[in-house]
């Protein structure tokens, strides 16, 4: 789906602001691109994915090799293609409509990435890091080879505790709440009553609670829903005000076992508590760039202090947004907002994986989530799909991105691109998108119209580099 106009005069805003070519006005003091996005937000309220062009050349809309891609979400703090109304209209979201670019929230580190001479872009209603001065590619390249720390203190953090919060949280999702051990980390998936994904999120069992993660763009929204559907039944804590740092590497472990000695008893997708210069941490060993490494909730307090110390270790660099995007594709992790969405069921998705056994038809838990009629015919196979996530690689070195049509060798409309871009460790151009089911089996080859021009690919496996979680 092409983005509707409102979303491509923000994506021009932000690809000029991203580039410092926008100016300020003095006499308002409202920087010109914000007015521009504000004015097109407020004459179409339905949001979306806008492309941060950091190549320096102008942005002709079509895929340069030089774009150096990251997805950037609205200023509005709400979900990237949010359809419908809101469950909850976040109380800063109207705020932001009337406020200038420096209004926009900051993380607990947002001094620290000045200093360190950041290029800061809006991502999900705070101001973020998109790069450093050593540049996308490079910060891709040290976070494959060594350690790189990223700032994700956008997201928001939940607590929900009480004796009945895991068959209410249960409740919203067809995973395996219940029966995740103690101090294990599972994926989510919170759904809409069509099945369609609302948000995808970690969480983990920490005995008298459950730690959930969710995308900051969506925290507002997810916040409302939960306290709307099993507020009831459970207490739920927003940890909003927390940082959350993610450091990630095959060395990540080396630099990180300095300051949090025993962190490097941790497993993918485990967690434990430590303490650092009095502060209360919460460690994961988890993250959403394919290689091994942990996710650090951090008091607000302590954040810059921490993170200092990290950046102190040799093996470890500041990494942005950008090079984040580019490590989660080539890891095959879909972004929300471009890779799913409302109107994304979890099978579309192909994130099967994600539903255990014991939620699906046939289980000791079966259904009893919203949408479960949908996403157990599609598991099933009683109600076909029409469409499904896959793998893409060019066959020509040229990068093809969110929203190319993809057709058919004879070329019938079969699909889109929902993320792509060169990917740096994979050397090729990759690509994940929606096909329909007959072109989904992996070595099918497809074209896609780039710019009026048709480029061969094909349908690969993902990921595409090898994951590199530590399993023990």
């Amino acid at each position: 789906m092409e983005p509707p106009k409102a979303q491509a005069v923000v994506a021009t805003a932000l690809n000029a602001q991203a580039k410092g070519l926008m100016t300020t006005s003095r006499k308002a003091g409202v920087p010109h691109w914000r007015e521009v996005a504000l004015a097109a937000i407020h004459r179409r309220s339905k949001c979306g994915i806008a492309r941060a062009n950091l190549s320096g050349k102008a942005d002709r809309g079509g895929s340069s090799r030089m774009h150096r891609v990251v997805a950037v979400a609205p200023c509005l703090g709400i979900c990237p293609h949010h359809r419908g109304p809101p469950v909850s209209a976040p109380a800063e979201s109207s705020a932001l409509l009337q406020t200038p670019l420096n209004a926009l929230l900051q993380t607990p580190l947002n001094a620290l990435h000045l200093e360190l001479g950041a290029r800061m872009v809006p991502f999900a209603g705070y101001s973020m890091p998109v790069q450093y001065p050593e540049g996308l590619m490079a910060e891709h390249h040290h976070t494959r080879r060594s350690a790189g720390l990223f700032d994700v203190s956008h997201m928001g953090q939940l607590l929900l505790s009480g004796p009945d919060a895991a068959a209410a949280f249960e409740s919203l999702m067809p995973v395996d709440v219940i029966g995740l051990g103690l101090n294990k980390q599972r994926y989510g998936l919170l759904l809409n009553d069509q099945g369609g994904i609302i948000d995808d999120l970690m969480f983990v069992n920490r005995g008298d609670h459950l730690y959930v993660i969710v995308n900051g763009a969506c925290k507002h929204g997810d916040l409302a829903h939960i306290q709307a559907r099993i507020g009831s039944r459970c207490t739920v804590t927003p940890q909003f005000d927390r940082a959350l740092l993610a450091l990630q590497g095959p060395v990540a472990v080396s630099a990180l076992q300095r300051l949090l000695p025993g962190v490097e008893n941790l497993v993918f997708m485990t967690g434990h508590g430590f303490t650092w210069n009095g502060a209360d941490l919460y460690v994961t060993r988890s993250g959403y760039t394919g290689e091994d490494g942990f996710e650090i909730s951090v008091p607000a307090a302590s954040a810059d202090a921490f993170a200092r110390a990290l950046l102190a270790q040799p093996e470890v660099k500041p990494i942005g947004l950008g090079a984040r995007n580019s490590l989660r594709l080539e890891a095959g992790l879909c972004l929300y907002g471009n890779d799913i969405d409302t109107t994304t069921t979890p099978v579309e998705a192909a994130l099967n994986w994600a539903m255990q056994k014991v939620r699906r038809t046939g289980g000791e838990r079966a259904g009893g989530f919203p949408g479960a009629d949908v996403v157990l015919a599609q598991l099933d196979g009683t109600r076909p799909l029409t469409r499904k996530r896959v793998g893409l690689v060019a066959l020509e070195r040229v990068p093809v991105r969110e929203h190319v049509e993809l057709q058919s060798l004879d070329g019938a409309k079969i699909g889109e691109v929902t993320s792509g871009l060169l990917g740096p460790s994979a050397d090729k151009p990759v690509a994940m998108g929606y096909v329909t089911p007959e072109f989904a089996t992996a070595g099918t080859r497809v074209n896609a119209l780039v710019r009026g021009k048709t480029v061969p690919m094909e349908v690969a496996p993902m990921p595409f580099v090898p994951n590199r979680y530590y399993r023990g």
